[in-house]
């Protein structure tokens, strides 16, 4: 009887093996190269600090750890937005008149300035396609209103009219 027991136990061992290795072939054959989620692909987290002047950009590790400045000048910079790829920051630059959007590459080089204008622009926030960026301009005391521009520059759009403050845009992702 103890034969047949330790038989059938190191069967069933066997078996059992064998379909947690056929299930593991399974998900490889069919799952997809894994990325990060939010905050992008980088899997970094971009914020905006205090550098002892004014308020840079920076990134840092999503386990903390491992600090990288993106920004560094005589401007404060805020309201940091990855691409949905991770490889460029849409943020906002206080040039001492008004805020306008920047985008930077994530290692810190190639800063584009998409507004120019003589209104605060601020909340950049990247469409899922990475192509456009939703922004909110302010009128002063008329109010807060929303726009979009490419990601690239130009094709400014002004998405509501309101005389109310409408502010924060946050893009969904198509189901």
């Amino acid at each position: 009887m103890a034969r047949r027991t330790l038989y059938l136990q190191a069967l069933l061992g066997s078996l059992a093996a064998a379909v947690l290795v056929a299930c593991a072939v399974a998900l490889l054959v069919v799952s997809e190269k894994a990325e990060a989620t939010f905050p992008g692909k980088s899997g970094r987290i971009a914020y905006s600090g205090y550098d002892g002047n004014d308020y840079e950009i920076y990134t840092v590790n999503s386990r903390g750890g491992d600090k990288f400045q993106v920004t560094n000048n005589n401007r404060d910079d805020y309201n940091p937005s990855y691409s949905p790829n991770g490889k460029r920051i849409a943020y906002v630059e206080l040039d001492r008149n008004d805020a306008e959007i920047h985008t930077i590459n994530a290692e810190g080089r190639g800063k584009t300035q998409l507004t120019h204008n003589n209104k605060s622009d601020t909340y950049p926030s990247y469409s899922p396609d990475g192509k456009k960026i939703a922004y909110t301009v302010s009128k002063g005391s008329s109010g807060e209103d929303i726009y979009t521009i490419n990601s690239s520059g130009g094709g400014k759009t002004q998405l509501t009219h309101n005389n109310a403050d409408e502010s924060s845009p946050s893009w969904g992702s198509r189901p």
